[in-house]
């Protein structure tokens, strides 16, 4: 980590004649500053800034406030424990300051109070700190320098900065952009506060580590060197790889490590620069192990900083019953083995990937926000915010705010510091419209602009805000005749009809048994199977509901369970759901309570009235036979 030179002391005359000079004449005379601040000082001539700037506040609503800090959360949350932790250290004497990519503030530790008497008022949240803005200071310098910057007392542009000193470092996201700075001023030269140099480059790892894991939360993130003892430290480089061994993203120090570009190791198989793949990698992982890997550039040891819940099992089949998070299903097997839907899927996901938008149809219940998720997931927005807005769901007079966002006091009873809209939340992510052919024909238009234009004014503010997202529509009415009958936009749809598929029916779908089994999956009951007579009624009948009404009949099988039975019979359906089920079924001999009441006789009898053993032959507890016995001859 290379670091800007800081002044000796007995430059700071020199400082104040090159002010003098900038007071007098107008112009930065040549050679007395140091080549960095020289050349800053440069730049903010030439933007204009007067160096008798005077406070310039923050932004002018709360509402906007809002925004600022909603969109710049992930880095927010990353930094907090590190701000938290050198305003304890270092916040006696001076500020701890974090801002993002821009140089506006998004939060401030320390002596505030103190410091904002002496000429800091506009230390604020809210408040922009660039270059272009307020002249050489650390916070924004460092961002045009693009490296760790110290400016010293004299220094800064402004007058009324020359009593302090500061210090800011460059906070990196995955892909290697600034996603942000962390900053330390004080007042006195910068002498005092050399040792605290390194404390804010530790801080910054460690924001970065933070940001780096949650950028990826169902990937495997690791952090790595060479030497052991580096790890948890500035040098240790950090590692994304999927789950199918590709590399996801690195950090600089990683490059460094492995000695090769970033362009270089994104995309690539880990196994070229490991010396494992994927799985074996993943059968390795111990969370907060510490282990080490053989590769062709040597021994690298390795801290897990995430590994997905289904790393597990790898090793090992599984055994446990513990409940354990579950990752979003992946296309192909949401897919199953209908060809020609795997093939609309995957097309689904090219285009997405290609930024043109997703509309999928289908019946109520057959699973459209689930196809939403994971096409998300496969794609390149996957570890960016998902969010769905059912357009059926929430009141026609609500949704044009709910989904645009408002100011304060844009309409009567609007909250109080306004409302971040669906839109916005959705930036740099996808945004899942479900039902939008229920969206009304007024917000349909405004709607469309915002597609055209890809920017969104909230409700009572007049400024327009640009907006980044992927759009993945749904609806189980037929669009095409709603065009025509004029209750939905014709430029809408052609703006929303990119890559359109058509998801089958569940009586339509070919894979119902392993459909079945992914879904107990979800429910946490993976070991659980079908008895063969409720597998057949269940295969038989014509889901109105599709998936959603097929997830509650078996939540209601599970339901009925006796502890430890691992089999679902028609004995766990309650008599109203049995009768709607067999409702469409035609006669056939014997009821099913004369049916299955036989199945239990045969089963005694095979057994010389051994309870137990007929219960394990039917697949029931000893208990459930007993009740069934009771229901039946009732």
């Amino acid at each position: 980590m290379t670091l800007i030179k800081t002044t000796p002391p007995q430059l700071h005359r020199e400082a104040r004649l090159a002010r003098e000079k900038l007071h007098l004449e107008g112009e930065v005379p040549d050679g007395v500053l140091r080549a960095e601040i020289d050349a800053s000082w440069r730049r903010s001539l030439s933007h204009g800034v007067h160096f008798n700037g005077k406070f310039e506040l923050a932004l002018e609503s709360s509402a906007s406030l809002d925004v600022l800090l909603a969109s710049n959360r992930l880095l927010i949350d990353a930094a907090m424990p590190a701000i938290d932790y050198l305003a304890a250290r270092q916040g006696k004497e001076g500020l701890i300051i974090l801002a993002n990519s821009d140089a506006t503030i998004l939060a401030v530790e320390g002596r505030a109070d103190r410091l904002k008497g002496s000429g800091l008022q506009d230390i604020t949240l809210g408040a922009c700190w660039s270059e272009a803005a307020r002249g050489t200071n650390a916070l924004g310098t460092a961002l045009v320098e693009a490296r760790p910057t110290m400016i010293d007392c004299g220094e800064h542009y402004l007058d009324r900065l020359t009593d302090f000193s500061c210090t800011s470092v460059p906070i990196h996201c995955p892909q290697g952009d600034i996603l942000g700075v962390l900053d330390l001023t004080r007042e006195g030269p910068l002498g005092r506060v050399h040792d605290s140099t390194a404390l804010l480059a530790m801080a910054v790892s460690q924001i970065e580590s933070r940001v780096f894991n949650a950028s990826f939360p169902d990937q495997i993130v690791l952090a790595f060197h060479s030497r052991r003892q580096y790890l948890e430290s500035p040098w240790q480089g950090l590692l994304a790889v999927s789950l199918g061994g590709q590399i996801l993203a690195v950090s600089a120090q990683a490059c460094q490590l492995l000695h090769a570009e970033r362009s270089a190791l994104i995309g690539r198989r880990c196994e070229e620069f490991l010396g494992v793949d994927g799985l074996q990698l993943l059968a390795r992982l111990h969370q907060d192990g510490v282990g080490s890997l053989q590769t062709a550039k040597g021994e690298f040891f390795y801290k897990t900083l995430r590994a997905p819940q289904r790393s597990i099992n790898v090793s090992s089949p599984a055994r446990s019953t513990a409940k354990t998070a579950k990752p979003h299903p992946d296309l192909d097997t949401l897919a199953g083995s209908n060809v020609r839907y795997a093939r609309a899927l995957r097309m689904a996901r090219q285009g997405l990937a290609n930024e043109l938008p997703v509309l999928l149809l289908g019946e109520t219940g057959t699973g459209k926000e689930v196809i939403a998720r994971a096409l998300h997931m496969a794609g390149t927005r996957c570890d960016k915010p998902f969010v769905a807005v059912n357009c059926a769901a929430i009141p026609e007079g609500l949704i044009e705010s709910e989904l645009f966002g408002y100011r304060e006091g844009a309409f009567t009873g609007s909250r109080r510091g306004g409302m971040i809209g669906r839109l916005q939340q959705a930036h740099g992510g996808t945004l899942f419209l479900d039902e939008i052919g229920d969206m009304p024909l007024a917000l349909q238009a405004r709607l469309l602009r915002v597609l055209q234009d890809r920017k969104v004014a909230p409700l009572g503010a007049g400024e327009e805000q640009d907006i980044d997202v992927a759009l993945i529509c749904a609806t189980h009415r037929d669009l095409k005749r709603l065009v025509e009958e004029k209750h939905f936009r014709e430029d809408l749809f052609y703006r929303v009809n990119g890559i359109s598929v058509m998801l089958p029916a569940l009586r339509e779908r070919e894979d119902f048994s392993g459909l079945v089994g992914r879904l107990l999956s979800k429910l946490n009951a993976p070991t659980v199977v079908l008895h063969d007579d409720l597998n057949r009624l269940l295969a038989g009948y014509h889901w109105p509901g599709n998936i959603r009404q097929l997830e509650m009949v078996l939540r209601t099988a599970l339901a009925m369970r006796e502890p430890g039975e691992t089999v679902l019979t028609l004995d766990h359906l309650p008599d109203s759901m049995l009768d709607e089920l067999t409702a469409s079924e035609r006669p056939q001999s014997g009821s099913i309570r004369e049916n299955e009441l036989e199945l239990i006789r045969q089963s005694l009898d095979s057994h010389q009235g051994n309870v137990s053993a007929a219960a394990d032959a039917l697949g029931i507890s000893r208990a459930t036979l007993y009740r069934k016995l009771k229901q039946l001859r009732s």
